[in-house]
């Protein structure tokens, strides 16, 4: 991997981490696009970044990190479901992540979900409080996103949206989720290749590229979440919607044409 390429996957992990565009989905198509050869460190890079974008959160809203036990408590029983969702079918996650296909059709089919979204979770509670039951049930939400190709912010707004949130109330709580979510993920797959063969002294040989890749992910992120907010609050969720249909088309029809989008 490039310098260059590792800037241009941080950028695009920044951009799309928060957004309901799916950041997965988005590191795989420009993977294919770049035509990266996607072997042990890219996968632990694409893996690492991740905590460049999960510490913009913690900066960001540093003050809601330390407001009470109860916080943490409600993060960990909406992380639960995900946990062990994810923990019971890890493979089958990983044999889909390397399929185009599969991110394009759930790009089409996530944009449509997106443009109704606004109208059926119109409807917000004078309460705004995120309860236990509520926080379990976004939760579940959330694992959709397993997915690849839906965006596990969407999925988790969405849920909060039909739990009757505000939009900005379910985007933040995504935000917070995101955290103990994408910290047990990544971390898991790292530990994983530090327990391999030569991992350790692959991740220390490109020490440099690991560190530009996550200061760009932070960067990128923080200025993602704090436009995003503003934009979700008077645009709602149609264009996103629309992005992500566009996107699917192409690249289905640029699978069904023959040209070859498949990460080698």
């Amino acid at each position: 991997m490039t310098i260059f390429e590792a800037v241009v996957i941080a950028v695009v992990e920044g951009i799309t981490e928060f957004l309901p565009i799916s950041s997965t989905g988005h590191m795989i198509i420009t993977e294919a696009l770049l035509g990266m050869n996607i072997d042990e460190f890219t996968k632990a890079f694409t893996v690492n970044i991740q905590f460049g974008a999960i510490l913009s959160v913690v900066i960001l809203y540093w003050k809601r990190f330390l407001q009470s036990w109860t916080f943490y408590q409600k993060l960990f029983v909406a992380f639960l479901p995900a946990a062990v969702i994810g923990f019971l079918a890890g493979d089958l996650i990983d044999s889909l992540l390397e399929n185009v296909m599969v991110v394009a059709t759930t790009m089409l089919l996530g944009g449509i979900l997106l443009l109704f979204v606004d109208k059926w979770f119109n409807k917000e509670n004078p309460d705004q409080e995120v309860t236990y039951p509520k926080a379990l049930k976004i939760g579940f939400w959330q694992c959709i996103a397993m997915i690849p190709g839906v965006s596990r912010s969407a999925a988790s707004i969405i849920g909060g949206m039909q739990q009757k949130l505000s939009r900005t109330n379910a985007a933040e709580f995504s935000f917070f989720l995101a955290v103990p979510t994408m910290a047990a993920a990544s971390g898991y797959k790292l530990l994983k290749i530090i327990l391999e063969p030569n991992g350790v002294a692959m991740l220390k040989d490109n020490l440099t590229t690991l560190l530009i890749g996550n200061a760009v992910a932070f960067i990128v992120a923080m200025i993602a979440i704090k436009t995003f907010i503003t934009f979700l609050q008077k645009h709602g969720f149609k264009v996103f919607g629309w992005y992500r249909i566009v996107v699917g088309l192409v690249l289905i029809t640029l699978l069904l044409m023959g040209i070859d989008l498949k990460i080698v």
